[in-house]
């Protein structure tokens, strides 16, 4: 039985479903946490997210049925979270998805938690300049560097239709900061 199955099975149990859970947060939450901020940027909205997500995924394990990886499955729930977060954060605010991104990155330069120079902070604004579905393919491969496999199943998109996406993103963000 491998690692991963293991660690299923024992979430699924009521007998180790806590200690397992908390083997899975050691695991997952760093790097749950910066998907997450690649898609919302700012420090606290990441963490209302992934708190989020953990709920969800405590709450799901019991009908996970194991027809992706643990990893994808909970990828795919960090990411439905945070687009959620994103699209609601945009309706309470009254502002189209540009205005909110704009009023993002703004806050973004003074985000205490972005650790990031000025080539990061122009990288962000040229991912954010892409169409959705590139920026979310770009940033999964680009900086959680997934496999394409991994992230056709976390969108939902065949191989060819991704493929063409980060194709197209890269040579827009290169083209971006070239100016």
């Amino acid at each position: 039985m491998t690692e991963e199955a293991v660690l299923i099975q024992n979430l699924k149990s009521p007998s180790t479903r806590e200690k397992a859970f908390t083997l899975l947060l050691d695991q997952y939450q760093q790097r749950l946490y910066w998907h997450i901020r690649k898609i919302v940027l700012l420090h606290e909205d990441a963490d209302d997210v992934l708190q989020n997500t953990f709920i969800k995924i405590y709450k799901g394990l019991p009908k996970f049925k194991g027809n992706s990886t643990l990893h994808t499955w909970m990828y795919r729930i960090a990411y439905n979270e945070a687009i959620s977060f994103i699209t609601k954060k945009q309706k309470r605010l009254r502002i189209s998805s540009e205005e909110l991104t704009l009023k993002i990155l703004s806050e973004l330069k003074e985000d205490v938690y972005f650790e990031g120079d000025e080539i990061q902070f122009q990288l962000q604004k040229a991912i954010n300049t892409l169409p959705e579905k590139q920026k979310r393919v770009f940033q999964m491969r680009y900086f959680d560097d997934l496999k394409f496999s991994e992230i056709s199943e976390i969108l939902g998109t065949s191989l060819g239709a991704l493929k063409a996406s980060y194709h197209l993103a890269h040579k827009k963000v290169e083209q971006f900061l070239k100016k």
